[in-house]
């Protein structure tokens, strides 16, 4: 049985946890905030006094955290406790530019480390179809990958030095992507209010047609019955976006529509919509 240190049991992590569990690994989870872990421990992880006391023994250790800063904190203080040789599953989205000090902080405490963010929101989570963009050693791959098979509907592989970050990169991607779309269903939507048209009715145009999906119809639905429960929050995805474009700039990309949603997101937060899922970024097209 594989033995897990899970660091991080926000909404993401949280249910990663629980796909964790439910496929019959040994989970001990640990977050800042004690009380989000406990309901994990009713549904049988160990739930830590600290993250050195979470990753001790572990095979696999899972970041899931904020940010790369808060990984970078928190590693740092678990790494020592962890035994020689253990893989670290960095799965937290940090951007390019932290992998390298992440990469080297493994090094100096004998840990594999493996960049393996992935790819979805809080239903893929729950449901276990996210999608793992996995960088890191063949030699790791045999120990981590029952823990992305737990969580992910599939593991795409797109490379060997995790140092590298091509699952970072590639996240960078895919996440531009998720946030671009939704930040355009927002913006047409307030914009058919604006005009004085029903929104409703920009759904009916577009449905069944070429631009129709079941993302947009998700979040169409969520804007028009007012329900913006957070499967990923307006402050995440301004941040990510800050990411993608220190990685684009940094490839000399120019991001211009990453740009402008991270100018919506985040006036959305200072509207006050900081914690709700990013199609509130709809709220940014009207004076606040």
């Amino acid at each position: 049985m594989v033995a897990v240190g899970f660091l991080g049991t926000g909404i993401m992590g949280a249910a990663m946890a629980r796909n964790l569990l439910g496929a019959g690994l040994e989970v001990a989870v640990w977050n800042r905030t004690r009380a989000r872990a406990e309901p994990l421990g009713q549904a049988g992880a160990r739930v830590a006094d600290s993250a050195a006391d979470a990753v001790a023994g572990a095979d696999v250790i899972v970041t899931m955290l904020t940010d790369g800063g808060a990984v970078a904190e928190v590693m740092a203080e678990a790494a020592p406790a962890a035994r020689e040789g253990a893989v670290w599953a960095q799965m937290s989205t940090v951007g390019v530019a932290a992998l390298g000090p992440l990469a080297e902080l493994a090094a100096q405490n004998g840990l594999v480390f493996v960049d393996a963010p992935v790819q979805g929101s809080r239903q893929p989570a729950e449901e276990g179809k996210l999608i793992v963009l996995a960088a890191g050693p063949e030699s790791a791959r045999g120990t981590v990958q029952p823990v992305f098979d737990a969580v992910g509907q599939r593991t795409l592989w797109v490379g060997e030095d995790g140092a590298e970050g091509g699952g970072t990169r590639l996240k960078m991607v895919t996440v531009g992507y998720a946030i671009t779309v939704t930040s355009l269903v927002a913006e047409s939507l307030a914009l058919a209010e604006g005009l004085g048209i029903d929104p409703r009715m920009f759904a009916e145009v577009v449905t069944g047609g070429p631009l129709d999906s079941g993302y947009l119809q998700s979040k169409m639905k969520a804007v028009l019955e007012r329900d913006f429960s957070p499967t990923f929050t307006v402050v995440n995805a301004a941040k990510d976006t800050g990411l993608i474009m220190e990685a684009a700039s940094s490839s000399g990309i120019r991001v211009d529509l990453t740009d402008a949603a991270r100018q919506r997101f985040i006036r959305a937060a200072e509207q006050g919509h900081g914690e709700e899922d990013m199609v509130a970024s709809y709220f940014a097209g009207f004076a606040s």
